[in-house]
């Protein structure tokens, strides 16, 4: 993998590579630091947290879910033992003879300066061009340069070169000097002991479900622009039609929108969708009280602990539940929705009910990109796509690959109790097999040597222990 250039410098040594830094790999990169493993955790986005910083609010208790994700996007960022990569893709893996990883990682310009960037947004102010935001799921603009979340870990602003016209207004307004059209992509080889992968999952896309006409009827929308209109920091002042800014009066949730569903290729149940549909429900019952809610399901899967009790708490409220799988929409006058269904806990005939929008509850989709970075070994995955474990009860996190470890959505939809309790599995997993299998100790800050270190006392825990087992 190296390019054999003479007098190159050695690749940077790792205990531990964490690739994806949601909610499940930011768990398991803190708990390796505060173990005392040398930790780099990469991370393909501009920022770190995943797709927890785009909730409101989480099931079945209705905490915040920025202030979940945000003490560990803090912890992460400030942790002596976590070398922080964003906006860096894993390009390669290769096992190495003596049983250690060799990575390439490449990483993208910013063509901004993260060392001088100080997240004031002026440039974002300044930057004349519009184009729909991500993160947001078009529902509002940003610019071509931009600072990603408020409250986004690093707060530093990206340029999209593809949507810029080199009009050089953010280089005028940055007050930093930090614009830099000069910046080039960046490949660099890194040497570590292990592999964890926390890459999340994928949306389902809602366009796929053509009886449903996503993208083609304004008021017909996905769960997660629905998560983005009920937030804090929501694009508009409240809850509207997108074809007319109204408030509606009447919502229907189609559940299982992509999951459970042989048409579209997935036949698996993405197991958070009643769930976070409910949630929305709820919360939607605060925004617009007046509003009638119906959700049309096939069974609720009302798992977890505390879920029957959400699920009993939301019909008290009022939400009306319909079992009832969608067939078709159909749009009438004014923009309203006509949805199709069959009354399966009544005479089974086909009923048509009216609403003015409908929120399409879309499943998760595995993300098998990972597995063709291994370029000297084979990363299993299931049936479905997604990372198979070796052994669900006995070794819950162990790949197909000794050393290459699995954790949260990456091996199947799960929600962040499970993700972060997974993601703990994977690192004892993961220290047993460095300490065990490998004979390595801590290369990094153990909390005593910290300790020591701040009281002005010499350590004598500080072991120089390279990744290689001697």
């Amino acid at each position: 993998m190296t390019d054999g250039t003479p007098g190159s410098s050695p690749p940077e040594r790792y205990d531990v590579m964490v690739v994806g830094a949601g909610i499940a790999g930011m768990e398991a990169s803190i708990t390796l630091g505060d173990a005392g493993f040398k930790t780099l955790l990469v991370e393909r986005e501009p920022t770190i947290g995943g797709k927890v910083l785009l909730l409101s609010k989480v099931f079945p208790t209705l905490d915040c879910a920025s202030c979940i994700s945000g003490t560990k996007t803090s912890r992460v960022s400030h942790h002596p033992n976590i070398d922080m990569r964003t906006y860096t893709e894993v390009e390669a893996i290769r096992r190495e003879p003596d049983g250690s990883f060799l990575v390439r990682l490449r990483e993208k310009p910013r063509y901004v300066d993260m060392a001088t960037c100080t997240g004031c947004g002026d440039c974002e102010k300044a930057c004349p061009i519009i184009v729909p935001k991500e993160n947001d799921f078009g529902l509002r603009g940003r610019k071509s340069i931009y600072i990603p979340f408020d409250t986004g870990v690093p707060k530093k602003a990206v340029l999209d070169m593809k949507n810029c016209i080199y009009c050089m207004a953010c280089e005028r307004a940055c007050p930093a000097d930090a614009i830099d059209f000069l910046q080039v992509e960046k490949v660099r080889e890194v040497r570590v002991g292990a592999v964890l992968l926390s890459t999340g999952f994928n949306l389902f896309p809602a366009e796929k479900k053509a009886a449903y006409h996503y993208g083609e009827y304004p008021n017909v929308v996905t769960a997660m622009q629905m998560d983005r209109l009920v937030g804090p920091t929501r694009p508009y002042n409240s809850v509207m039609r997108l074809s007319d800014g109204k408030e509606p009066a009447n919502i229907a949730y189609a559940l299982c929108t992509g999951s459970r569903d042989l048409t579209v290729g997935n036949p698996r149940c993405s197991q958070v969708c009643c769930m976070y549909s409910m949630k929305q429900a709820q919360l939607l019952m605060g925004i617009l009280p007046t509003a009638d809610i119906t959700l049309y399901y096939m069974d609720i899967r009302a798992y977890g602990k505390g879920f029957e009790e959400f699920y009993q708490q939301t019909k008290a409220m009022g939400v009306k539940f319909v079992r009832g799988r969608v067939a078709k929409i159909e749009e009438t006058s004014g923009n309203d929705l006509r949805v199709y269904h069959e009354d399966t806990e009544g005479r089974g005939v086909l009923v048509k009910s009216d609403h003015d929008l409908v929120v399409l509850s879309i499943g998760l989709l595995p993300n098998p990109g990972i597995a063709t970075i291994f370029t000297n070994e084979t990363l299993e995955l299931d049936e479905m796509g997604w990372i198979k474990m070796r052994n669900e009860t006995q070794s819950p996190s162990m790949t197909s690959i000794d050393g290459v470890f699995v954790a949260g959505c990456a091996s199947g939809p799960k929600d962040i109790p499970d993700s972060i309790a997974e993601a703990s599995s994977a690192v004892s997993q993961c220290i047993a097999y460095l300490t065990q299998m490998r004979g390595l100790a801590p290369s990094g800050v153990v909390p005593e040597q910290t300790r020591q270190e701040a009281n002005g006392e010499a350590s004598s825990l500080h072991r120089e222990v390279p990744v290689e087992a001697k």
